[in-house]
């Protein structure tokens, strides 16, 4: 790798110190300021009311109109993605975005409204889904991450940025990327970078692939192993799977969780490879057993923890009374959800990929498009002729 220019985002070739790599948010002095975490949080729930005011009363506005089949049609994760959008542009445009962007929660609120969506889903649905969900993981995460890593060499990308796209692409986007950047010791920048793209692909992929698998005819689960096992980042896989319809909401969450709890293999293994053989040095570190348990996703225990709670309650209590608390849940699930597609339009930040250049891009969409294919693939041969 000899060549050079302004496309190419690899750090210079000095050692990688402290203040160059990623270190996680808490380990920062003063990296979390409460006043920016209130007023983000102010925002944010501002904003989610705006988009549950919308979602309830915008059917009724138009019920008269043209436009009343398409009212009827969008969901709640369309405008709490379009206000997060325009809430990003108005806070870019007053100056005020970045002070209150470390305060943005994605990651916790999608992840609690996991763990509620787990109330949900009957511990017989999680169990005979888990065969072809760890089958459909486990093939799809190789085939994807090892392509990405492949077309990243070729175009040049420095090893730290191939690692965090290919297990951004392959597995659970922000999230893995996230455990990458610590196991390889990336820079912020180079994490930016992958954030951003999957922030990009994925909220197109919220509205194209649950319209293709209409237009392609195919059942709830086949659909949702597709969308669970394709789309990069968990809160776009439910609001994906949200348009899709609630049988295949469940199946698309049950094989997202199956690649999540994956995110530490790979962290690990991601560590090792680059201990012994890209950095060489003598000195490094070397990865001990206990790192798999600590980039495990931890939410994954209270989704399953939360499906064995939400099935022995629905076996001992009266019908009725388990549907209304069902409703409960939900309702605290959707609030949740709102919360955390609403801040993944605040989150989009287009400056980072402008700084990027071509050649992630150009990796990130070749990575994508395989995964498509080999998604839609393995989702219609393992979950073909499977129920909800």
């Amino acid at each position: 790798m000899t060549t050079s220019s302004t496309d190419d985002v690899r750090p210079a070739p000095t050692p990688v110190n402290e203040t160059d790599a990623l270190a996680p948010e808490p380990d920062r002095p003063g990296a979390v300021s409460w006043p920016a975490v209130a007023a983000a949080l102010a925002v944010v729930l501002a904003l989610a009311y705006l988009t549950k005011y919308l979602d309830k009363n915008v059917p009724e506005w138009l019920a008269d109109t043209s436009l009343a089949r398409i009212a009827k049609s969008v969901e709640y994760p369309v405008y709490a993605i379009a206000i997060g959008l325009l809430g990003n542009l108005v806070l870019t445009a007053t100056g005020v975005r970045d002070r209150l962007a470390s305060a943005f929660r994605t990651e916790f609120f999608i992840k609690t409204g996991l763990v509620l969506l787990g109330v949900s889903i009957n511990l017989s649905l999680l169990v005979t889904a888990a065969g072809p969900a760890i089958v459909q993981a486990l093939l799809l995460i190789s085939g994807v991450f090892l392509f990405a890593w492949w077309i990243g060499g070729r175009l040049g990308l420095d090893d730290r940025l191939r690692a965090l796209l290919a297990s951004a692409v392959s597995i659970c986007g922000v999230s893995a990327a996230i455990a990458a950047a610590g196991a390889v010791r990336a820079r912020r920048e180079q994490l930016a970078y992958a954030a951003s793209l999957v922030i990009l692909f994925a909220l197109p992929s919220i509205f194209l692939l649950p319209w293709l698998a209409d237009v392609l005819g195919l059942g709830d689960a086949v659909a949702g192993a597709w969308i669970g096992g394709n789309i990069d980042t968990t809160a776009a896989v439910t609001a994906a799977g949200a348009l899709a319809g609630e049988d295949a909401l469940r199946i698309a969450t049950i094989v997202k969780v199956t690649q999540n709890a994956l995110i530490g293999v790979v962290a690990v293994a991601l560590t090792a490879y680059f201990a012994y053989r890209v950095e060489r040095r003598t000195d490094a570190a070397r990865p001990r057993p206990v790192e798999l348990w600590h980039r495990f996703p931890k939410f994954v225990l209270g989704f399953v923890a939360a499906s064995i709670i939400g099935t022995v309650y629905a076996n001992s209590v009266p019908a009725a009374e388990n549907t209304a608390t069902q409703a409960v849940a939900a309702n605290f699930r959707t609030w949740f959800l709102i919360l955390a597609f609403v801040s993944i339009g605040l989150e989009f930040r287009l400056t980072a990929l402008r700084e990027a250049g071509w050649r992630p891009i150009a990796v990130f969409a070749s990575a994508t498009v395989a995964n498509i294919l080999l998604a839609l693939a393995l989702a219609a041969v393992l979950f073909r002729g499977f129920t909800v």
